[in-house]
């Protein structure tokens, strides 16, 4: 039995690294149902629950200080390769295609919200909130809503779950359609995105480990300084010291991104080693307990996804937007950066720079989307028993 820090620590990084090692090399079919991240949730979380560690007061206080700094540290990295000129240039189609894919998923989980309510009294509104953080962003900003709202890491579980399994369909569903867009962009009026002229996105040098360190470095000082100013904050309601080191460390990543230092390689790495590292550090903590649950967050989850897709198809017939622009809108919030390349390549290939840069513009607004949502389910939610 483990209750000692380096040995913990060593068998987070060690199941944190195995996933997707086994996922770039096999290439089995079982990470396109349960992406690498998932799997080390739950492996850890079966792990905590088999007694593999104690949670003594050296391990409980490792984990705080990795949580609290790895968060503001991670936000920072993923931001520094968000460049908001090049979004801009977009261009107001593509831009309102966007805002129209996130007014959808607003809808959508204010609905489904009151629809559940019932259901989602005391704090069960949680992992809602977080999922909506990742479903305009990513994990990483599903775990910053996490621990800006202080939802339990049990209630964690439920959220990811939600998020890989929903996750998981939709990405089919968005492949399939495809060959539905001429249909669907004569009853919108609208022409075929595939015309779009082609956007360049930034590129970097290649990697070396002094890069790794630098910017490993620079994201725990941002991370330190972040959480140092949020303390002269003022606190109220959902906006406290540790959410504002969240927003205050994504607005410094912002201001980094547009400085020469973003075109150094390594940011990106980082970002995704630290991201599945605070996920293990997170499971460690907590169990299957509330684990009967998950169907509903499931369902709603499901139920989420179908009134975003009606919204933005109504939207679309209003605004002229075509198929492949709404797909790929979609896929970058729900999936994130890593697989809307892949739908739009699928599409049209001028479109992939495209889909690249709309789920970095999800990132820098996540975070903000999940907040807002969880300031509006706390305050409809049930008293909890």
């Amino acid at each position: 039995m483990i209750d000692t820090v380096w040995p913990y620590l060593a068998l987070m990084l060690l199941i944190a690294g195995a996933f997707p090692a086994l996922e770039r090399r096999t290439g089995w079919k079982l990470f396109t149902v349960l992406p690498p991240i998932v799997l080390v949730y739950l492996s850890i979380t079966a792990l905590a629950v088999a007694g593999l560690w104690t949670i003594s007061p050296q391990i409980k206080e490792a984990q705080g200080t990795l949580v609290a700094r790895g968060v503001p540290a991670l936000l920072f990295l993923l931001m520094v390769n968000c460049d908001l000129r090049a979004i801009f240039r977009l261009g107001p189609r593509v831009l309102g295609v966007f805002v129209s894919t996130t007014f959808s998923l607003f809808v959508a989980f204010v609905v489904v919200f009151l629809l559940f309510r019932p259901w989602l009294a005391g704090k069960a509104w949680q992992p809602l909130a977080a999922l909506s953080g990742s479903w305009v962003g990513g994990t990483a900003n599903q775990i910053a809503v996490k621990e800006a709202i202080g939802m339990s890491d049990e209630l964690l579980g439920m959220s990811l779950l939600t998020d890989a399994l929903c996750y998981s369909v939709w990405v089919v569903v968005l492949f399939s359609i495809a060959r539905l867009a001429p249909a669907f962009n004569r009853w919108t009026g609208a022409k075929n995105s595939g015309d779009l002229p082609q956007v360049e996105t930034r590129a970097s040098g290649p990697l070396h480990w002094d890069g790794v360190l630098l910017w490993l470095g620079f994201a725990l000082a941002v991370a330190l300084l972040s959480r140092e100013l949020a303390d002269l904050l003022p606190a109220t309601g959902v906006i406290g010291a540790t959410t504002w080191a969240i927003l205050l460390a994504t607005g410094f990543g912002l201001m980094v991104a547009h400085t020469s230092l973003a075109r150094s390689p390594g940011a990106s790495q980082v970002s995704s080693a630290l991201l599945i590292l605070v996920v293990a550090i997170l499971a460690s903590q907590s169990n299957f307990k509330g684990i009967a649950s998950a169907p509903m967050y499931v369902l709603a989850g499901a139920c989420i996804l179908a009134i975003h897709a009606l919204v933005l198809a109504v939207l679309a017939r209003i605004f002229h937007f075509d198929l492949y622009l709404c797909g790929i809108s979609s896929l970058a919030h729900v999936g994130g950066v890593a697989a809307t390349p892949v739908l739009a390549a699928s599409y049209a290939k001028p479109l992939v720079p495209v889909g690249i840069l709309l789920a970095l513009l999800g990132y820098i607004l996540g975070t903000g989307f999940g907040l807002m949502m969880a300031a509006i389910m706390s305050a409809l939610a049930l008293p909890g028993p």
